[in-house]
């Protein structure tokens, strides 16, 4: 399984079960539960053996994590339908025992879980440390050499590493004033130098070393670009002061400077976000917090220990479960697919819909409700679709707008098909880049059109007070405020007025009334600079259209200037 990154797959399933619930589950029959169970365990197979034989990284470290964690949460849901829990989930070919067990962490959602998981302790004797992004590893040393490197694995066993760990210098091959025997436990990330994980994301950094690792050999280039963070020292002393005195006397010091004392957990959201926001040398997906003292190494389980925890990073990249497909159609009459989502946490941001970008590329990715889709954060801010992870083994229909009956110059009326549209077109007419009218949001207008007082595209000109009091929710005093609105847009110029209304970009053009500018033929208006021959015949286009001679007459008859 990654060759030894992942926690194995008992220690997930009882992740999922500390965080899932019974109502969680799926509302599936028995026969697509298995459909669905086996579809899942295809493409994790594959995905494994993409990383142990190739050596690629075929979707994002968080990703997968996710996809494992809901496998197990659906094997839960459905036992009877499951398929046995298959081998090569674990590392398969891992052979060798390690000196000490792989215990894996544990993980906390947020600050409050982990202080409930401090207070538990009295606050004492706790450390924190960041939570390098890269393969876990078991170094054996005897007499100081280095004897034997062992993978994750299954937490026992896993695969000998000892001639890649020859290769690499950022494994010490011989340690200074050591024990007789001492083994060491740790992380092997690739070099990030000046790393910012808040900025960067995890930048597929285990992938990069597992996907070296994966390979027969190791040459001298690659090998360079690993780095090794000894996060414990299983067989070291039982105070943790002692312990890290004892590993920067054999040499680990960059290792030990990053392990400090807490008492408090403001104390580690301090750390958690120095780590995460500024510039690092390895991926950090989050903070591990310690116990100083544990239990003795020889009783540790691959199991998540109770002493000590993680809590880590939002995620740059998330799995997320398509709820339904919806289409927007703008006031332009462009049509963009909507995939609603079963909310997910990205970063700072609480994601529940991403855009497709156009029906084109709704096609060709295929997406219907209950497939499971990545988001990433566009420069971290902004949630984007990047794939399909996989698809749901029962496919729902899925109709588009026809986008015939859309474009540009459609719409001008509040009738069924036109719903979206026409909603777009009061939003352009009323916002920054139209009449500029306050208070007059997404909300107010479909308000208004509920209430059965907006039909057309200028029918709020001539609401009186009394007639917007009667929509539910407004008021007198918001009604008179409207009005109030509603009379400002006479006086708007006639230039504010046209780009309102959707008018084509003009160049130069002088905006002085309508009837000049709507006799204008397409040669003249080519012959205004910055118009060329296709925006020229969108523009007669536009003065042209009927439904829009509709809405002049009503401002000409409202004494709005220039028409």
């Amino acid at each position: 399984m990654r060759l030894g990154w992942l926690l194995s797959f008992a220690a997930v399933a009882v992740l999922a079960i500390r965080t899932g619930r019974a109502a969680d589950c799926p509302e599936w029959s028995p026969t697509q539960a298995r459909q669905e169970l086996n579809a899942l365990h295809d493409r994790l197979d594959g995905w494994n053996h993409a990383y142990r034989v190739d050596g690629q990284s075929p979707v994002d470290d968080a990703v997968y994590d996710q996809a494992l964690q809901r496998f197990a949460h659906w094997r839960r849901c459905f036992p009877a339908q499951a398929p046995a829990e298959p081998a090569h989930l674990a590392d398969a070919s891992g052979r060798v025992r390690a000196p000490v067990a792989q215990t894996g962490l544990a993980k906390l959602p947020d600050a409050k879980a982990l202080a409930e998981w401090m207070r538990a302790r009295d606050n004492r004797d706790l450390w924190v440390q960041p939570k390098a992004d890269g393969v876990a590893v078991t170094l054996l040393y005897l007499d100081g050499q280095l004897q034997q490197a062992t993978s994750r694995g299954d937490g026992l066993r896993g695969s000998d590493w000892t001639a890649m760990a020859q290769r690499i210098d950022a494994i010490p091959k011989h340690l200074l004033r050591a024990p007789a025997r001492v083994v060491l436990q740790g992380e092997l990330y690739w070099r990030l130098p000046g790393h910012v994980q808040a900025n960067d994301g995890g930048v597929n950094a285990r992938s990069a070393v597992a996907g070296a690792l994966a390979r027969d050999t190791l040459d001298a280039p690659t090998a360079a670009q690993i780095g090794l963070f000894v996060w414990d020292w299983p067989s070291g002393p039982d105070d943790m002061p002692a312990r890290l005195a004892g590993m920067s006397s054999m040499g680990l010091a960059d290792s030990v400077a990053y392990v400090h004392p807490v008492k408090t957990i403001d104390e580690v959201r301090q750390w958690h976000e120095q780590w995460y926001r500024h510039a690092m040398p390895f991926a950090a997906d989050g903070t591990v917090v310690r116990q100083g003292h544990r239990p003795s190494a020889t009783t540790w389980q691959a199991a998540p220990p109770s002493w000590a925890i993680a809590w880590k990073y939002p995620a740059a990249s998330a799995l997320a479960e398509v709820r339904a497909v919806n289409f927007k159609v703008g006031r332009s009459g462009r049509i963009t697919p909507v995939l609603e989502l079963v909310p997910i946490q990205l970063d700072d941001h609480r994601v529940q819909r991403v855009s497709v970008g156009s029906v084109a590329r709704w096609r060709q990715l295929d997406i219907r409700p209950g497939d499971q889709v990545e988001v990433v954060l566009a420069g971290l801010t902004i949630p984007r679709l990047q794939s399909v992870v996989w698809r749901t083994q029962q496919r729902v229909a899925v109709t588009p707008p026809d986008p015939g009956k859309h474009d540009p110059l459609s719409c001008w009326q509040a009738m069924p098909g036109c719903e979206e549209q026409f909603r777009a077109r009061l939003l352009r007419l009323g916002g920054k880049q139209g009449l500029q009218l306050d208070g007059l949001g997404a909300s107010t207008w479909q308000a208004l059109i509920d209430a059965g007082l907006i039909h057309g595209l200028l029918d709020w000109m001539n609401l009186t007070p009394a007639q917007l009091a009667t929509v539910p929710g407004f008021g007198q005093v918001r009604a008179n405020t409207l009005a109030q609105a509603f009379a400002s847009a006479r006086q708007r110029s006639f230039a504010q007025w046209l780009h309102a209304l959707g008018m084509p970009a003009s160049g130069s053009a002088e905006l002085s009334d309508w009837a000049s500018l709507s006799a204008h033929s397409a040669d003249d208006w080519q012959a205004i600079d910055g118009i060329g021959p296709g925006r020229a015949d969108r523009l007669v286009e536009f003065f042209a259209h009927p439904e829009l001679r509709e809405q002049i007459v009503l401002l000409h008859t409202a004494g709005v200037q220039g028409f």
